[in-house]
């Protein structure tokens, strides 16, 4: 039911690859004005972060991908005219896609960044650039490597399992089905409690969450994010536990993604 193939490339999306290493240099500072009072781009997550004076990261680990999402907002000056996303990074070598990367506000574009082997340890800095002509916006953004290996996918993808068929037959209005190819990655590796896992089909993002706890304390949870158009889920499910027979029912929608 659920297809364990990372691709890097998904159907019916455009993508840009970049395969980075090392410092890429932008165009001189005379062929690129900045967007003020244009449009500026946003992005999610924001890492680092302040919290309570404390500086803290997102990580990631070599081999699993990294997901940015970036929207664009019309600062009076966009015409109806697309901004082009792009982005680089330094710190050690990475791939970056980006896919659907001509966006207009409430669009949403995707960059995917995946650590090398070489990473480990190491703090990725991601630029991300809206382009539009000879204007442009930047944002910046760090995460660090962890060590580790994915040791989820394959029970993550065994739980999505016992999603699906239920989807199928009951959210028909989500176009999901049993033969729907998803494309997993491993998320918030640090975490030990409740472990993440992100699936994408062509249309959606799978998050799924898991508490590795006795019964009744197994739930296992997924939302839903509608890829390029949404910014944050618009469905959400639970199984309550997972030594029982029970079907998914609806749950509270989380008020952003998760990463």
């Amino acid at each position: 039911m659920v297809n364990r193939r990372l691709a890097a490339i998904m159907a019916g999306c455009l993508a840009i690859v970049l395969v980075v290493v090392g410092v890429v240099a932008f165009p001189p500072a005379s062929e690129a004005a900045n967007a003020d009072g244009i449009f500026h781009i946003n992005i999610i997550p924001q890492t680092p972060e302040v919290v309570e004076t404390q500086t803290t990261y997102k990580y990631s680990i070599a081999g699993q991908h990294f997901v940015f999402l970036v929207t664009v907002t019309d600062d009076g000056g966009l015409s109806g005219i697309p901004v082009t996303i792009s982005a680089r990074a330094t710190g050690a070598a990475v791939d970056i896609v980006v896919y659907h990367a001509e966006i207009l506000p409430g669009e949403v574009a995707e960059v995917f960044v995946t650590p090398g082997p070489k990473s480990i340890g190491k703090t990725i800095k991601v630029t991300i650039t809206g382009t539009q002509g000879k204007l442009n916006d930047k944002k910046v953004a760090k995460f660090i490597v962890a060590e580790g290996e994915d040791d989820r996918g394959e029970y993550a993808a065994e739980l999505l399992d016992r999603f699906i068929p239920w989807l199928a037959a009951n959210q028909t209005q989500l176009g999901i089905t049993e033969g729907t190819d998803w494309n997993g990655t491993m998320v918030s590796p640090v975490w030990l409690v409740v472990s993440h896992y992100l699936f994408f089909s062509d249309e959606w993002e799978v998050h799924i969450c898991w508490h590795i706890m006795i019964p009744p304390y197994d739930w296992a949870r997924i939302d839903l994010r509608h890829r390029f158009d949404e910014l944050a889920p618009s469905y959400s499910f639970e199984i309550s536990s997972l030594n029982s027979t029970g079907l998914p029912i609806p749950i509270e929608v989380p008020e952003a993604v998760w990463r």
